[in-house]
C-alpha cells in the first residue's frame, strides 16, 4: 500500500460528509464521544488541524506550527461546519499533491507531505467517530483509510481489522484481550 495522498483526505472528508450530514438537524452540542468537546467543536478541530497541516505543508517551518488559527463562526450550523472542514481538506490535499516528497515541515520533528496527510486522514476518521458516539450513530471507519493510517501513524500496531486496531490504537475501543489505552502517540516524523 503506497503512502497517503490528497485522495486520500478527500475520501475521508466525504465520508465524514456523508456519515454526519443527515444528521445535521441533531443536537450538536453534546459531548463527542468521551470527548470533552460538543460534537460541534470536535468538527470545527477537524477543520482547524486539517488547515494548520496544510499551512506547515506549504510553508515548510522546521522548529514550530506556523502562528495562525482557524476560526469557525460560532452562528455555522453543523451543515456549515462540515463545509468548512471539507474545504480544508481540499486545501491540505492539493498542498500534500503539490509539494515534492522530499520536503519537510515540523511536526514534533521533520515530517513529509504523506505524514501530515496520514494524520489528516487520522484527524477526520476518528472524530467522525467521536461525533457518531456522540449522536448515538453506528459507524465504523473504512477499512482501507484504516489500513494507511496504521501503517504509517502506527507501525507497531497489532494485527486485527484495521478499523478496530485503528479506534483501539487511539483509545477508543477495547480489543480482545487488550485493555483500553488510556495514552497514545503516533509517529509521523520521519528521519
Amino acid at each position: 500500500m503506497s503512502a497517503a495522498t490528497g485522495a486520500d483526505l478527500l475520501q475521508a472528508a466525504d465520508e465524514m460528509t456523508q456519515v454526519l450530514l443527515p444528521h445535521r438537524e441533531r443536537d450538536w452540542s453534546v459531548p463527542a464521544g468521551t470527548l470533552t468537546w460538543s460534537c460541534w467543536t470536535t468538527a470545527a478541530h477537524v477543520a482547524h488541524d486539517l488547515l494548520g497541516y496544510a499551512g506547515q505543508v506549504t510553508g515548510l517551518p522546521q522548529d514550530a506550527y506556523l502562528p495562525y488559527d482557524l476560526r469557525v463562526s460560532p452562528t455555522a450550523n453543523p451543515a456549515q461546519v462540515l463545509a468548512v472542514m471539507r474545504a480544508c481538506a481540499g486545501l491540505l490535499a492539493a498542498a500534500v499533491d503539490t509539494t515534492g516528497s522530499d520536503a519537510r515541515a515540523w511536526h514534533w520533528g521533520p515530517c513529509d507531505p504523506a505524514g501530515f496527510a496520514a494524520m489528516g486522514v487520522a484527524e477526520t476518521l476518528l472524530h467522525t467517530y467521536d461525533i457518531t458516539v456522540g449522536l448515538g450513530v453506528p459507524w465504523r471507519p473504512p477499512q482501507r483509510l484504516s489500513t494507511v493510517v496504521l501503517r504509517r501513524l502506527f507501525p507497531d500496531a497489532p494485527e486485527g481489522p484495521a478499523p478496530d486496531v485503528l479506534l483501539w490504537m487511539t483509545g477508543r475501543v477495547e480489543l480482545p484481550g487488550r485493555a483500553r489505552r488510556t495514552s497514545w502517540v503516533w509517529r509521523a516524523a520521519v528521519d
